[in-house]
Parts: C-alpha cells; structure tokens; sequence
C-alpha cells in the first residue's frame, strides 16, 4: 500500500475505486473526490500511474490511498477493505471499473485469453461485489462497468461482451439481494470512449468513423462516465437501483 494522506474519522464518505490508476477509473476516483469523498485507488500493477491518481487528488485538497490488489483474488480485495477501513473508518460507495479487454473473432479467439477475461471481469465481479455487499454502510452505493459493446453487437468483442453480460446479471440481482439495507446497486455500460486505452491502435480514420456515430456525434470522454458516476453515487441518484445505465451518447 502506498498512502499519501489518510485519516481516521468517519465523517466524511469513503469510496473505493478498482482499476483507478488510469482511464475511467481515475476519472472515477478524481471525480468522487472532488465530490468529497476520501478515495482508495485500487490498481493492479502499475503502482507509478496509482501514485499519480492519488497525487493529483491531494494537490487538489482531497484525500487518497493507493491500495494494490488484484480484484480476483477474494484474499487480496478482502486486504483492499480491511485497509480501506483501517485507513478512513469505513466504507460507503465502491466503483468496481477494473477489466480485461482483448478482441479476437469468436473462431480466432485464444482460449487462454477468454480465461483470463472471464478470471478478471466476471469472478474479479463476484469477489469484489461480495466484500461491497458485505462492507458497505447503509446509504452506500455499488456501481459496476458494463459496456454499450452489448447492445452494438460488434464483430469481435464475443468474449468480452459475454463477461460484460454476466456483470449485468449479477448487478441486477444483487441489487435484489440487498433488500433493507439502504444500498443501491447499477452498472454503467459506457460507449466508445476517448481513453488512452481505447485510442491506441486506432488510425484518425477509424475514430473518425466512431464519434460519428452516436447522434451527439462524439466520442464519450473519461469525465462523462465519471459524471454519470458522481450521480449514482450520490444523493440525486438514490432512487435508481437495479439498473444498467448505458452512457453512450445514443449510439446503442
């Protein structure tokens, strides 16, 4: 763990952020801080760009931890709460936005690779969800990343689309399971979005071809997604529950 600023009061509103060092998820993690909340950033690997995340939050007034853990290990998460507690006293909204993305048609695809997307986004989901239904604090919220990919239906994605599926399910039902604990539960299912991640590989012709396609004729950028974030985790959102939000500017 690496910590920069920590406190141990419980006034103010804790959230976790998996998969928070880079793309949406630190836009996430930025945007709840600057809504108030002290903010675990969550990575798996790449300590330096969490140290940054974390970084940024402070020289901004907030309050932000970087915990490394890999979200499909239930003991490595259930370490990420215990410091999440430790660090800020407990735990009220949880951003699960890490995931594996590796494209292939169905008939190429390596079944080594669909493995370990199903390992990261769908059990990566169950172990994660599992430590926010158990640890979060009524009036808390649990928001995770589908993607619009299911509804475009785009040669290629099989195999991620099928573990974004299954994140939809699960959300769905957990948000049922919850009942009487003051918890909501929803998924946002971003599309085509202008992170560094999505950019690399693509020529000017080809996102051309992709902000074109939505009526509002634009990629999404990290800070709309992290928007639509900030609303179901906050007040204004507390009576959408059970829901994937696709934000995606009509494209699907």
């Amino acid at each position: 763990m690496t910590e920069h600023s920590s406190t141990s009061g419980t006034s103010r509103r804790v959230a976790v952020v998996t998969g928070g060092s880079r793309g949406i998820g630190r836009e996430a993690a930025e945007r709840l801080a600057a809504d108030g909340y002290a903010v675990v950033v969550n990575y798996a690997g790449n300590e330096a760009e969490a140290d940054k995340t974390v970084a940024a939050i402070t020289e901004a007034g907030g309050e932000a931890i970087a915990v490394r853990a890999d979200v499909a290990d239930e003991t490595e998460v259930a370490a990420l709460f215990d410091a999440t507690e430790s660090a800020f006293g407990g735990v009220d909204v949880v951003v699960h936005a890490a995931g594996v993305m590796v494209l292939a048609p169905l008939v190429d695809l390596d079944l080594d690779v669909l493995d370990r997307m199903t390992r990261t986004n769908i059990r990566g989901t169950f172990v994660v969800d599992q430590q926010a239904a158990r640890r979060l604090r009524a009036g808390g919220a649990l928001i995770n990343f589908s993607s619009s990919v299911l509804a475009l239906a785009i040669p290629g994605y099989s195999a991620y689309a099928a573990t974004k599926g299954a994140v939809e399910a699960v959300t769905l039902i957990v948000a049922r399971e919850l009942r009487g604990r003051d918890v909501t539960v929803n998924a946002v299912a971003p599309g085509p979005t202008a992170t560094a991640l999505f950019l690399d590989g693509k020529d000017e012709e080809t996102i051309a071809r992709m902000a074109a396609q939505p009526p509002l004729e634009r990629l999404g950028t990290p800070r709309d997604i992290a928007d639509v974030v900030s609303f179901l985790a906050g007040p204004a959102g507390r009576w959408v529950n059970g829901q994937v939000l696709r934000a995606n500017g009509g494209i699907a």
